[in-house]
C-alpha cells in the first residue's frame, strides 16, 4: 500500500507544481487554493508512505515522479522545448525511479 500512496503523492506533486503556474504568483484565488490543497494531499500521502518505505528511496521517487510529470506537462501545456537531449534526460530520471523501486 505504501507504494500506491507514494505514486499518488507524486501525481499530486505534479498537480501542485503545474498549479503554481496557474496561480500567477498566488494572485488567483481558485488556482491558489487548489495548489495548496494538492500540496497538502501530496505531503500527507508521502508521510503515509514513509511509515514503511526508506526515506531516501521514497523521497527520490516522489520528487522523480513530480519532475518527470511536470517536465512532460510543461512540454504539452506550455510549449516548452522537447529536444532530444531534454527527453533523454527525462528518460534517465525515469530509469532512476524504476531502479530505486526495484532495489527498494
Amino acid at each position: 500500500m505504501a507504494w500506491i500512496y507514494l505514486f499518488i503523492a507524486g501525481l499530486f506533486e505534479i498537480g501542485w507544481a503545474i498549479g503554481l503556474k496557474y496561480t500567477h504568483g498566488f494572485t488567483r484565488v481558485v488556482p491558489s487554493l487548489l495548489t495548496f490543497a494538492s500540496m497538502a494531499v501530496s505531503l500527507g500521502l508521502l508521510g503515509l508512505a514513509l511509515k514503511s518505505l526508506p526515506l531516501g528511496t521514497a523521497y527520490a521517487i516522489w520528487t522523480g515522479i513530480g519532475t518527470v510529470g511536470t517536465a512532460l506537462l510543461g512540454i504539452l501545456l506550455f510549449g516548452e522545448a522537447a529536444t532530444a537531449m531534454r527527453l533523454a534526460c527525462i528518460g534517465l530520471i525515469v530509469s532512476g525511479i524504476v531502479g530505486l523501486k526495484l532495489v527498494g
